[in-house]
């Protein structure tokens, strides 16, 4: 009697899909339905100590019951609870960043690491070399691009996540890493020893171009790019162009202050650069409260779908104030403003605190910003590393093309 109210419950409650699984085997008979509230009940309302215990009730539960507790990984456990709870809200730029990758990425926005200095990518599930950063300790030590790491200090790699072998790679300045490299041409594996050192990432590219104009490109917007900027002006501007590319392509974004830092370096004093809008507080204006050292000279912003964020908060207001134009494809859109908050084991939570606006006003998660000027890289430009972008933005500003 007990199985057959209990099944009753359940139809009414989940509907015939359950129905269809009680046919399959008595075992079903042992779930409990929830109390439902009667025809002038309410739902109780639990308070946030009755959700937290609700999580406690769970992990009892499969603590004591699961079948097969080798499966049950605390660690594993508590970051899919973690993450679960933030992807509930619903908003692709609030997440939970697990304590390895948090550690990472911080160093990245701090603009420099401790390590070996080389960009990595799995490749088919074995760690191949992409590029040894210049000047690194894997130049030194005579890695390529192109070898593949097979252990680190006799750990081997496989199985592994990206994650997890740069954390291996990654360490103290002065201590010696021992990678087992396969290369291209040697018939066996061979040992590299490299000394790990203080590394800064290569977020800036400058060149003088024919035509006497000068080139910039930026990667991402750390802690260091407004110094690293304004340095490559610096030596672009002693050599007096005729006009500058500031290549903004697949620059990611980074941090908001140095956005604001960045766009002050071509924008009068004064100019508006965006406007933030926070939760239960007056919108907030950032404008340039000094000024830069590249605030006249014609200029071009060249950008794409990789552009993102603070890379689309340069761009925007240089548009937008018309102190130059934009080249390119429509860059990516996204005007969230995020928060870093360092959780107790290492990991993070980025949390959505605000949206930013142009000073168009224009919506940018609606589609990005269209440049004034569009140039789509084709198929046959990339394979034969042709820059039609860059070649119209030169055009444009010697002849206004």
């Amino acid at each position: 009697m007990v199985a057959v109210a209990t099944t009753t419950l359940l139809v009414i409650g989940f509907g015939a899909g359950v129905a269809t699984m009680w046919a399959f085997g008595p075992e079903l008979r042992h779930l409990v339905a929830p109390a439902l509230p009667g025809a002038a009940g309410t739902l109780h309302e639990p308070s946030g100590q009755e959700r937290l215990s609700l999580l406690t009730e769970i992990w009892t539960i499969l603590d004591r019951e699961f079948y097969d507790p080798d499966a049950l990984d605390d660690e594993k456990m508590t970051q899919g609870a973690a993450a679960g709870l933030v992807r509930s809200v619903g908003d692709p730029h609030t997440v939970y960043v697990e304590p390895l990758q948090a550690a990472i990425m911080d160093q990245e926005m701090q603009g420099s690491f401790e390590g070996i200095g080389v960009s990595v990518e799995m490749i088919e599930g074995r760690l191949v070399i992409v590029k040894p950063l210049p000047n690194s300790p894997a130049v030194e030590a005579g890695l390529r691009a192109g070898d593949t790491i097979l252990a680190v200090d006799d750990e081997p790699l496989e199985g592994k996540s990206i994650l997890e072998v740069v954390a291996l790679i990654k360490g103290p300045r002065g201590t010696v890493v021992r990678l087992l490299v396969q290369r291209e041409g040697t018939p066996e594996p061979f040992v590299v020893p490299v000394t790990r050192d203080k590394v800064e990432f290569p977020i800036i590219e400058s060149r003088m171009l024919e035509g006497d104009i000068a080139y910039l490109r930026l990667k991402e917007f750390n802690a260091i790019s407004q110094k690293r900027v304004r340095s490559a002006l610096r030596e672009l501007l002693a050599d007096d162009p005729a006009g500058l590319v500031l290549d903004l392509r697949e620059n990611p974004g980074g941090l908001l202050n140095m956005a604001v830092d960045i766009a002050s370096e071509f924008l009068p004093e004064g100019t508006l650069i965006l406007t933030e809008e926070q939760r239960d507080r007056a919108p907030m204006e950032y404008r340039v409260e000094r000024g830069g050292i590249a605030t006249s000279i014609p200029l071009v912003v060249l950008v794409n779908g990789g552009s993102a964020s603070a890379a689309e908060i340069v761009a925007a207001a240089i548009r937008d104030s018309d102190r130059g134009i934009l080249i390119g494809e429509q860059t990516f859109g996204k005007s969230a403003v995020q928060s870093t908050h360092k959780l107790s084991e290492g990991s993070s939570l980025r949390v959505t605190i605000a949206k930013w606006y142009p000073p168009s006003r224009k919506n940018l998660d609606a589609g990005g910003i269209e440049p004034d000027i569009q140039v789509v890289l084709s198929e046959e430009d990339l394979a034969m590393e042709k820059d039609g972008q860059l070649e119209r933005a030169v055009a444009h500003l010697l002849n206004g093309e």
